[in-house]
């Protein structure tokens, strides 16, 4: 590969942080997982109870997962590659609806290796990493 291309691929790895908007992330997180999670992301959210899987405290991502927030599992479960099945469907229900929005962005993983995703994924999930206890 040229050394262009990888000077390329390695600024995008490096600039995740820029494409991310938490305030949009948070416009998201309430418009399409509040009603499972909770306003606060506690796993309390008004649709809870009629879930065959309980939801997922999200505030508590990093700490389950020896304080490290788990970017691509979370990545994985929005977007459908990785569905929970808690309501017949995939989780969110609303994960396809992310595709399309707009052009792909990199975002880096947890091991440092970046993955295009949405744009609204990634400002969901700049937003689910800055609300961790």
């Amino acid at each position: 590969m040229k050394p262009v291309i990888w000077a390329a691929l390695i600024a995008m790895a490096a600039a995740p942080a820029m494409a991310q908007d938490t305030a949009e992330g948070a416009l998201l997180y309430e418009a399409y997982c509040a009603a499972c999670h909770g306003v606060e992301a506690q796993g309390d959210g008004r649709m809870a109870e009629l879930l065959t899987i309980e939801p997922t405290i999200l505030t508590q991502l990093s700490a389950r997962n020896g304080g490290e927030f788990p970017t691509l599992q979370v990545i994985r479960q929005i977007d459908g590659r990785d569905p929970i099945l808690a309501h017949g469907g995939d989780m969110p229900l609303f994960g396809r609806w992310f595709e399309g929005q707009g052009a792909d962005v990199p975002l880096a993983t947890d091991t440092g290796q970046p993955i295009l995703v949405a744009r609204p994924i990634a400002d969901l999930v700049a937003y689910l990493m800055e609300i961790q206890e």
